[in-house]
C-alpha cells in the first residue's frame, strides 16, 4: 500500500481551515481515480495533554491518501489533477497561501488489539509523527525501529491503528514542494481524551527507553495529534 502526504502549514497559526471547505475537500478526494482511502487531518478543537506538546500546534491541514500502488499514486499527481488544484488552494480560500509540501511513502502496518474502526467514533483522533533526518545508515535505522518500536506501541491503551511509512522514489507534477522525511508514523485513537490517557500512560516510558538505542540520526522528530476524518472511494 502506498500512502502520499500533503501538508498545509500556516506560519502565523492565525488562520483555520473551515468545516464546510473540509467538507469540500472530501468531496474532492472521494472523486481521485484509484484512491481507497483518504484521511483529513485537522488541528484539535481543545488541547490534549501528551508529551511532546513543545513541538506546537501542528499544520491547519493535511492529508493522507491511500493507493493500491506506486503508478496510480503518480497517476494522480499530474498537472491540473486535483491534487494539484489543492495544493494551490484553488476553490478553497482555507488553503490558498499555505506552505504546502508532500510525500509519498510505503506503508508499513502493525498488528493492533482492538481493531481499528475510526469511521465508527465521532471524534477520531491520530498521532502524526515525523522523523526529517537523516540517520547514518538507513538500513540499521529501519531495521531497528521496525523491530522494536511497534511492538512498543501496541501496548498503548486502545490504539486502534498503527503504521510506519518509510520512504521511496516516486515522480510526479505538483506544485507543492516535495519533502523525504525519512520516516513518519501514526497510531489511531478513538477520540482525543483516548490518546491523551495512552500517551499518560507507563508505555512511553518504553517508547523512550527504545529511543535511546535509536541508530544515530539527525533532525529530531515531532509529533502533532490531529483530529481525522475518513473518506472512501468514490465517495
Amino acid at each position: 500500500m502506498i500512502s502520499l502526504f500533503m501538508t498545509f502549514s500556516d506560519s502565523t497559526g492565525e488562520r483555520r481551515i473551515l468545516p464546510d471547505e473540509v467538507g469540500a475537500v472530501a468531496e474532492l478526494v472521494g472523486s481521485i481515480p484509484d484512491m481507497t482511502e483518504g484521511l483529513l487531518f485537522t488541528p484539535l478543537e481543545q488541547s490534549v495533554d501528551h508529551p511532546y506538546k513543545a513541538d506546537g500546534s501542528g499544520p491547519v491541514f493535511a492529508l493522507q491518501l491511500r493507493f493500491p500502488d506506486l503508478f496510480a499514486c503518480e497517476a494522480a499527481m499530474d498537472r491540473g489533477s486535483v491534487l494539484a488544484n489543492l495544493a494551490t488552494g484553488t476553490g478553497l480560500s482555507g488553503l490558498t497561501g499555505r506552505d504546502v509540501t508532500h510525500q509519498v511513502m510505503l506503508t508499513r502496518a502493525f498488528p493492533v488489539d482492538v481493531a481499528d474502526d475510526p469511521a465508527g467514533t465521532t471524534t477520531p483522533c491520530s498521532y502524526l509523527v515525523h522523523y526529517p533526518g537523516p540517520a547514518e545508515d538507513m538500513n540499521a535505522w529501519n531495521l531497528h525501529y521496525l523491530e522494536h518500536h511497534p511492538s512498543i506501541m501496541r501496548t498503548f491503551p486502545n490504539v486502534r491503528g498503527i503504521e510506519i511509512y518509510t520512504r521511496i522514489d516516486w515522480v510526479d507534477r505538483l506544485p507543492s514542494q516535495r519533502v523525504e522525511y525519512m520516516q513518519r508514523n501514526k497510531l489511531v485513537f478513538d477520540s482525543p481524551q483516548a490518546l491523551a490517557h495512552a500517551l499518560a500512560s507507563d508505555v512511553i516510558k518504553h517508547m523512550r527507553a527504545d529511543f535511546v538505542k535509536f541508530p544515530p540520526f539527525a533532525g529530531g522528530n515531532k509529533h502533532f495529534p490531529m483530529l481525522t476524518r475518513v473518506v472512501r472511494a468514490g465517495a
